[in-house]
């Protein structure tokens, strides 16, 4: 018997007798680097058989689906030192199979009051909740139907710190919280943000709906700008103030100069007709004088063509943006395939930010208005070639100087 204890001592230091009969010991159980609170009951003919194990809830957590081999090496091990032997084994078993598996480290009052902030809220709004409840995903509705998520990503002493706040907004989502708030108080805030920026959505969504979109392709909640076809290699980037959604956005014309000149002339000339009460897709058609192409009646392939320069049409995740200026070529090219072929021409030249050169496809002088994207890629371009180890390539590159806006 004493060698078993002396045995019991040497292999678990944490775990130690409570009383003189030694029917009750308490402690730790270490396995993987990490300690586990447990307490054994034994009767008073020391069985195993007939013992108790208590766990703390880290460790149940951990054994959660090996009770009942638990169970079975308790009723078949002759003495405590064989069991705790064979726990730990199991033990370490459990933490290797649930090593992808986050282990739970807050109070369970934190577990219980959160399932109770969500019951308040009702358990239709929520979308998503991790293993270990430290990040929580949302659902509410806008006026006009549409669903919207919120990503909470709680803090370890929630309620006492607010949580970090996640969504898909064209502008801040600032939240106010106290000790006292929960996710009931969080979700009215979210509510009454997305009622604000129900008008902006909803021009957003007509223009999505009603005409040809070019960028982005996939527009998120928070994309402010549009890139709407207006005919073949002619389009307008608006760019849309959430806060004021029908007022007169920020408008830039793409395509060929012979094109784009006369509809700035008209936006000039009609501005004074911009009725904030009608919608901004109704206000650019009677400023511009134009109806723009239907998606009911049109492709999406009749205004997109591949840059004549790299035969594709996205690079980079970018659409050509640059059109030949002659009436009778009208071919486009993406911004950076165009400043590389120009700056490579000898009979190129620049003033300010602009260059001017032949087109690859007409011959004809063609310009680009050069700007900090083109440059950056440019850069990007010459880094991959130094990348790529050719020296004498880049030496022969020369940059051209250039007005940054």
């Amino acid at each position: 018997m004493a060698g078993t204890e002396a045995s019991l001592l040497r292999q678990f230091p944490l775990l130690l007798p409570q009383n003189r009969a030694k029917t009750v010991y308490e402690g730790f159980i270490s396995a993987q680097g990490r300690d586990f609170h447990l307490r054994i009951l034994l009767p008073e003919d020391l069985q195993m058989k007939n013992a108790r194990l208590l766990c703390s809830w880290q460790l149940k957590t951990i054994l959660n689906g090996y009770h009942q081999i638990v169970q079975q090496r308790m009723q078949h091990s002759p003495d405590l030192m064989s069991f705790m032997m064979e726990l730990k084994m199991i033990l370490g078993v459990a933490l290797k199979n649930s090593q992808e598996i986050p282990v739970l480290t807050s109070p369970p009052q934190f577990y219980s009051s959160l399932i109770e902030e969500i019951g308040t809220l009702g358990w239709d709004k929520l979308v998503y909740v991790d293993s270990c409840f430290s990040t929580i995903k949302l659902k509410a509705e806008d006026a006009s139907g549409r669903e919207h998520l919120l990503t909470l990503k709680l803090k370890a002493k929630y309620p006492a710190e607010s949580p970090d706040c996640f969504v898909d907004f064209p502008v801040p989502f600032p939240v106010s919280w106290t000790p006292q708030s929960s996710l009931v108080s969080i979700h009215s805030q979210f509510l009454a943000a997305l009622e604000s920026l129900k008008a902006f959505w909803d021009v957003m969504d007509e223009i999505d709906e009603k005409t040809w979109v070019l960028e982005p392709e996939k527009p998120t909640r928070s994309a402010t700008a549009r890139r709407i076809a207006i005919g073949n290699n002619v389009s307008i980037n608006i760019e849309v103030d959430p806060k004021h959604p029908t007022m007169l956005p920020e408008c830039c014309f793409l395509g060929a100069d012979h094109v784009v000149k006369p509809l700035g002339i008209k936006l000039s000339r009609n501005i004074h007709l911009w009725d904030p009460e009608n919608s901004l897709l109704q206000n650019l058609k009677d400023v511009l004088e134009i109806d723009f192409p239907a998606r009911a009646t049109l492709e999406k392939s009749d205004f997109t063509m591949d840059c004549g320069i790299c035969y594709s049409y996205q690079l980079g995740g970018v659409i050509p943006d640059q059109v030949c200026d002659n009436p009778q070529c009208g071919q486009p090219f993406h911004q950076i395939c165009l400043y590389e072929w120009l700056r490579g021409l000898l009979t190129s030249r620049q003033s300010c930010n602009i260059m001017f050169g032949e087109c690859p496809y007409c011959s004809k002088v063609s310009k680009l208005l050069i700007t900090f994207q083109t440059l950056c890629l440019a850069f990007s371009n010459v880094f991959y070639k130094v990348r790529m180890k050719a020296p004498c390539e880049i030496l022969e590159d020369k940059f051209i100087s250039v007005q940054i806006f």
